[in-house]
């Protein structure tokens, strides 16, 4: 029994591999010369002008969602979250922190059936079945190429531009 019982114990789950470094990069996040309330609002911009469909917005926080089908059986959403804040005690330069999330979702078949059975005529069985297809979330990953939120800072950035230039 002491046997059974020591081999359990040596199956323990090992511990997950940690993956954020918290270095000093400036991928996720960049300052900008507004509020932060007029930031949010140009990174509104930024987003609904590359198909997203607002989803959440306050002055200091936007988010938006968009879909994709890259394929007959693939299915991809990115979720996109903002948040300005000020970076400065006076409030007239703020940072954007941006962060998408990635979703993946597949096509997957699922079979069912389902018999009858007639009493008055002895166990006569009649099998009917169905297929159906449903997605399924098969994955979740931050985004986190560069050049993604560059993109995106950079079209803040020129809503931003717009915006002091207009009188």
């Amino acid at each position: 029994m002491a046997a059974v019982l020591g081999a359990c114990a040596s199956h323990a789950p090992s511990p997950v591999a940690v993956q954020e470094t918290f270095d000093s990069s400036s991928t996720f996040s960049r300052g900008f010369d507004a509020p932060p309330a007029q930031t949010c609002e140009a990174a509104r911009r930024a987003l609904l002008s590359q198909g997203y469909i607002a989803t959440a917005r306050t002055q200091e926080l936007i988010e938006g969602r968009k879909s994709f089908q890259p394929n007959m059986e693939t299915n991809l959403e990115i979720n996109f979250r903002v948040v300005c804040v000020p970076q400065t005690s006076d409030g007239q330069v703020s940072l954007g922190f941006a962060t998408a999330l990635q979703d993946r979702y597949a096509l997957k078949k699922s079979a069912s059936s389902a018999s009858v059975g007639v009493g008055a005529l002895g166990s006569l069985s009649l099998p009917f079945s169905s297929s159906s297809d449903s997605l399924v979330k098969v994955g979740s990953e931050t985004i986190s190429a560069r050049s993604f939120y560059d993109s995106f800072f950079e079209l803040v950035e020129n809503y931003l531009k717009q915006d002091r230039d207009t009188p």
